[in-house]
């Protein structure tokens, strides 16, 4: 479980920080099932298997933050056996994810209350806090029309359209990246999730720090949604940008010429007109 859980976050197979962080939790439940002879060598196989889920994706604050708390909460209730270990590592892992769901549930209400009814809105890629923020505002009988970033080279957008066609007080239409500045003329708000927030710059999918800029020559404002997990304040955290493979952007090999693929792009907080959390909506 726990190597399969690697191999998804590695291939962006679960793509949304929050996702990553739960998928990566709910791993270390392998070791309830595994016999140690003795804490030690468990205490040694949870840090070994944390290490390894969180260095499948470096650039995760939630992926990180999430582990650090699971393994804190197993040294610090100090078990004396094995038993007990599995059974303080079991409630820190049901209270990692309870808390990662609530954060996301709290912020995505508090986004909704930004949107209107009849709002053109548009959004970038596949975040699942901004996915439940728009859920919450068609379940209160917002009616809004959405554009959706295809975000290539994963084309994490199209999953994001899926998600919410189909809802007849939502209108929604995917365009390519580069069409993002084209459409903002007629947009009342953007949307976006974060992977996480380093001093003054927010960290999210590439082609957020262009639609961040064309929204702020356009007069629209910018508003970021994700848990305040994702402030990063812990030193022992350093984020790395995630570089995918060329494949991803060309079927045929570059012939003369190399391709780029990075993962984030930093923007600017001087360029963002709210940050929501479950904390509530922050001016910046």
């Amino acid at each position: 479980m726990i190597d399969e859980t690697v191999r998804r976050i590695e291939e962006l197979r679960t793509q949304s920080a929050s996702l990553v962080a739960v998928d990566a939790a709910e791993a270390l439940r392998d070791l309830l099932d595994r016999e140690f002879r003795g804490v030690e060598a468990f205490d040694r196989a949870l840090e070994r298997n944390s290490r390894t889920l969180r260095q499948a994706n470096r650039s995760h604050a939630p992926l990180y933050t999430s582990q650090r708390r699971i393994l804190e909460a197993v040294a610090d209730a100090d078990p004396a056996t094995v038993d007990e270990a599995k059974a303080v590592l079991s409630a820190a892992i049901d209270g990692v994810v309870e808390r990662i769901e609530a954060s996301k549930r709290a912020a995505g209400e508090h986004a909704a209350a930004l949107i209107e009814d009849g709002d053109v809105l548009l959004t970038h890629e596949n975040s699942s806090t901004v996915v439940t923020a728009l859920r919450h505002a068609l379940d209160e009988g917002t009616a809004f029309d959405l554009y959706v970033t295809e975000s290539r080279p994963r084309f994490l957008g199209r999953r994001t359209a899926r998600q919410l066609a189909g809802n007849d007080r939502v209108d929604v239409t995917l365009i390519v990246d580069s069409a993002a500045g084209h459409v903002l003329r007629e947009c009342d708000r953007v949307l976006v999730g974060m992977n996480c927030l380093v001093d003054d710059r927010v960290y999210n999918r590439v082609g957020t720090y262009g639609i961040a800029v064309a929204a702020a020559d356009r007069g629209v404002p910018v508003t970021v949604v994700g848990a305040s997990s994702k402030f990063v304040g812990d030193a022992g955290f350093t984020f790395e940008n995630t570089h995918r493979p060329e494949s991803e952007v060309l079927r045929e090999p570059a012939d003369g010429f190399g391709a780029a693929n990075p993962g984030y792009d930093a923007t600017p907080l001087r360029l963002v007109d709210a940050v929501v959390t479950e904390d509530g909506v922050m001016g910046v």
